[in-house]
């Protein structure tokens, strides 16, 4: 999945003074050392997620990779015990994943590819539990909405974004059209507190900003919705409330910090800002760069960062297979650690951050999980 050459485009300029630009010298404030290595099959594995949803399955991870769909638990000692497996019978090629909740509390996986097609699975029955059609291309992202996680957004090579209910199976909004995105959308994130908020990103090079508080009333209907899913009306969202291009490249992963933004382009960094709008109309937005979180050789496109729950640290693999630990709390950036090791050499497309920051997963072109587990405070 290697990026072609872009031309620089028009980007819109900060505020204020200069973005702080971390050192790449290590802090060495943690200490993380591998402690299991898993080789899950010859297929790349595109995704990862640790299940922050629910406190009694927060050492349970998702994977997914080619047609395959597969639930882990990290346990004492480095250990990694698989608990489920699911094939996809058609030649599905995965390449995002989330964890969900049913009204019940079972632990629902969503997950999204090559066929545009989202499966819906509940792990709590070991079943499939829906099957979600309507993207025209493939989908590069799932996110589910933490206050309340029956509802997931799915990002898509088709230049759409669509709000999903998992418990009814509907299509409560898509986000596409005249303010939309010009090529495919690679990433999209909920606002961790504004239930009204999301923030989306792409190979236009835009972040855009949406606002469903006028159709959230599509929201409430879809959870008492009787007729048949696809009888429900559908609402067509067309403009952002913002949009910039802070990036001069593609941008393909995204996630709020508060009220400010982190953005990673494939311009070897991840960037704090804070978006602000100049035109109410237009959504235009003027972007203030407060930090710059420098990761070399990360110039290939779908490499993504996560986060622990508490937003400390943030972690991003690169095309080389090393890991930057990021401390998102520090002014300037303070690089907590740079993971490496030397059988460690392929890309790495995506990290999952364990709830606490203890533990480090990290998933690669070659088929293999990673699990780095901090040792800072161990006698070992």
């Amino acid at each position: 999945m290697k990026m072609e050459d872009k031309g620089k485009k028009g980007k819109t300029f900060g505020l204020g003074s200069e973005p702080v630009v971390g050192s790449l010298a290590p802090a060495k404030k943690k200490e993380y050392r591998i402690t299991n290595r898993l080789q899950e099959g010859q297929r790349p594995i595109y995704a990862v997620a640790f299940n922050f949803l629910d406190s009694r399955y927060l050492n349970v991870f998702v994977t997914v990779g080619g047609n395959r769909i597969t639930v882990y638990q990290c346990l004492e000692g480095g250990v990694i015990a698989v608990l489920q497996s699911y094939v996809d019978e058609d030649d599905e090629a995965f390449f995002a994943v989330s964890w969900a909740c049913s009204d019940e509390g079972s632990p629902f996986i969503v997950a999204g590819g090559s066929k545009g097609i989202i499966r819906v699975i509940d792990a709590g029955r070991e079943s499939i539990y829906r099957s979600f059609i309507g993207h025209g291309n493939a989908i590069n992202e799932v996110r589910t909405q933490t206050l309340k996680p029956s509802l997931v957004i799915s990002a898509s090579r088709d230049e759409s974004l669509r709000l999903w209910n998992t418990q009814t199976g509907i299509c409560i909004l898509i986000f596409a059209g005249a303010g939309g995105h010009r090529n495919e959308i690679l990433s999209v994130d909920f606002h961790p507190s504004d239930i009204y908020r999301i923030c989306s990103c792409g190979m236009d090079t835009t972040v855009k900003i949406w606002s469903i508080k006028d159709f959230w009333t599509y929201v409430e209907k879809s959870f008492t919705w009787t007729d048949l899913p696809s009888k429900f009306p559908t609402k067509f969202v067309q403009h952002p409330v913002y949009s910039a291009s802070v990036h001069v490249n593609y941008v393909d992963c995204t996630r709020w910090l508060g009220d400010f933004i982190l953005s990673k382009s494939v311009d070897d960094e991840i960037m704090l800002w804070e978006p602000k709008v100049k035109d109410e109309i237009t959504g235009t937005g003027a972007v203030d760069v407060l930090q710059k979180y420098p990761i070399p050789e990360c110039d290939i496109w779908f490499i993504k960062f996560s986060c622990d729950f508490h937003f400390n640290i943030a972690t991003v693999g690169n095309r080389a297979g090393q890991i930057y630990v990021w401390e998102l709390q520090s002014c300037p950036p303070i690089l907590a650690t740079k993971l490496s090791h030397p059988q460690s050499n392929s890309p790495i497309r995506q990290t999952a951050t364990s709830f606490d920051g203890s533990t480090i997963l990290s998933c690669t072109e070659d088929g293999t999980i990673w699990r780095w587990d901090d040792v800072s405070n161990s006698s070992t």
